[in-house]
């Protein structure tokens, strides 16, 4: 059976999926999420035609890593967001084991797909293939074909193209894996996106002195920010650390100089992105008004997350909010986009010992908190243990109860936290450092505050916003 044929049985899934999914307690009532099956990483995140456009990979078939599709979201201002026609499906021989991620661009006021197109073979062999497609009046999506083939020297593992355009050439960074299994950022060029020119690696195992760099590099970004040149990108296969790097799979960021002429980036050492339990493939863009924006996928691949409940539901995964970066003292900080504040209702505050302090509905919650050393228990499902080392977030595995902890360290001085129905977004420091995790407490759920210390609390319920 050709992926083609199955419209029908998607169709079928989405009506009978989306009233499950809607009915679940932990479905999200504010943050993007897939109407039914499983979504990841996000895609093509642009500005385009006036409206913020985001293609997310999606099996609308089931709870697994089958079957990846392109669904399309649009949105005027990053908070209220309609469904838009499903984008790509795996349908062309070039890319019927999936159509993996990738980016869009603005080609002469035609917003172009740029994928990867994945294939593999019965003798467990795979290869890859840089793809386009082109929006047509519909609003669907036209395929053009394979533009860059695998290139000599790597594995069928080499994907997700982020491409620009500066002074009038394209730009390409693709997520690699060489032959002798180390991960790495190629770069390419080409003046019509059609025919591509390779320019090195610029990034990875054995690249500017960075060794022990994992076998895998995958959703490479590179953009300019506030002086410099950061590249996000998600290394598979980094050694654990005590504090950093707990993840089955790390996003991480660089900055450093990027050298158009030369074709090279002078970076320095790598950084985790985010401190949670869950955050992956994040793709940014940039704003009509010069912001760059970033949203991520909130969950992690090869990990727990074929244990968590909303399966039984028929759905799985969400985005994490939009968050505007900047690039300031050597470190990337991450606020979430101003535009979330129109969902606050009214504003209420406290001041006293934490363990005095109102106890929260966590639904649809914002707070911010001002003190030293407090803890924080999310419904007795997740807790945030605050010292003078700085936060431990700790749950329990959903394999075998086994305690799990996340850290951030350094001072700590000021917390603003998101939670949705499932989710938690601990902002640090006014966007220093953020941990991002999924929990699946028992509603109705409530978020108290422990312990004998000073505390400054000003919070708001947020109203609930659906896709449309």
């Amino acid at each position: 059976m050709t992926f083609a044929s199955r419209w029908p049985a998607i169709l079928q899934a989405v009506m009978k999926g989306q009233p499950r999914a809607l009915a679940d307690s932990h479905y999200p009532a504010w943050h993007a999420a897939p109407v039914t099956g499983l979504m990841n990483d996000p895609n093509g995140f642009i500005w385009f035609a006036g409206r913020y456009h985001l293609f997310y990979q999606w099996n609308p078939l089931d709870c697994d890593h089958r079957y990846k599709c392109w669904g399309h979201w649009s949105s005027a201002d990053l908070v209220h967001w309609q469904h838009e026609p499903l984008a790509l499906m795996p349908d062309e021989e070039y890319d019927r084991n999936g159509c993996y991620s990738g980016s869009a661009v603005d080609n002469q006021g035609v917003l172009t797909l740029c994928y990867t197109g994945n294939v593999k073979f019965d003798d467990g062999s795979r290869t890859a293939w840089q793809c386009l497609a082109v929006e047509q009046p519909d609003g669907s999506f036209k395929k053009r074909g394979p533009v860059l083939p695998l290139p000599d020297g790597y594995t069928g593992h080499v994907r997700d193209p982020k491409v620009w355009q500066h002074d009038g050439e394209w730009y390409m960074v693709l997520g690699a894996q060489d032959v002798q299994k180390h991960g790495k950022v190629l770069l390419f060029t080409s003046s019509d996106l059609q025919r591509w020119q390779p320019c090195g690696e610029i990034a990875g195992h054995g690249v500017n002195g960075l060794s022990d760099a994992g076998y895998m590099w995958e959703c490479p970004d590179l953009f300019a920010l506030d002086g410099t040149h950061v590249l996000i990108c998600c290394p598979q296969g980094l050694a654990r650390e005590p504090h950093r790097y707990l993840n089955t799979y790390p996003a991480t960021w660089m900055s450093g100089a990027f050298d158009y002429q030369r074709a090279t980036f002078d970076h320095g050492e790598l950084h985790e992105l985010d401190a949670g339990f869950e955050f992956y493939a994040p793709q940014t863009t940039q704003a009509e008004d010069g912001r760059r924006i970033l949203i991520g996928w909130m969950g992690v691949p090869d990990g727990e997350e074929m244990l968590q409940p909303t399966r039984a539901h028929g759905w799985i995964h969400q985005m994490t909010c939009p968050r505007e970066l900047r690039y300031r003292d050597g470190r990337l900080w991450q606020t979430p986009v101003r535009e979330l504040e129109t969902l606050r209702e009214t504003e209420c505050q406290w001041q006293g010992a934490a363990r005095g302090a109102p106890v929260l509905d966590a639904t649809s919650l914002e707070f911010e908190l001002e003190t030293a050393c407090v803890n924080v228990d999310f419904a007795g499902a997740m807790r945030l243990r605050w010292d003078e080392k700085g936060l431990r977030l700790e749950r329990a595995s959903l394999k075998n109860g086994e305690t799990l902890t996340r850290f951030w360290l350094g001072d700590v001085n000021h917390l603003r936290v998101l939670c949705d129905r499932s989710s938690v977004e601990i902002f640090i420091n006014h966007g220093e450092g953020v941990m991002s995790s999924r929990y699946f407490p028992a509603h109705p759920a409530r978020v108290r505050f422990e312990g004998a210390s000073d505390i400054t609390l000003r919070y708001w319920s947020l109203r609930r916003c659906m896709i449309e």
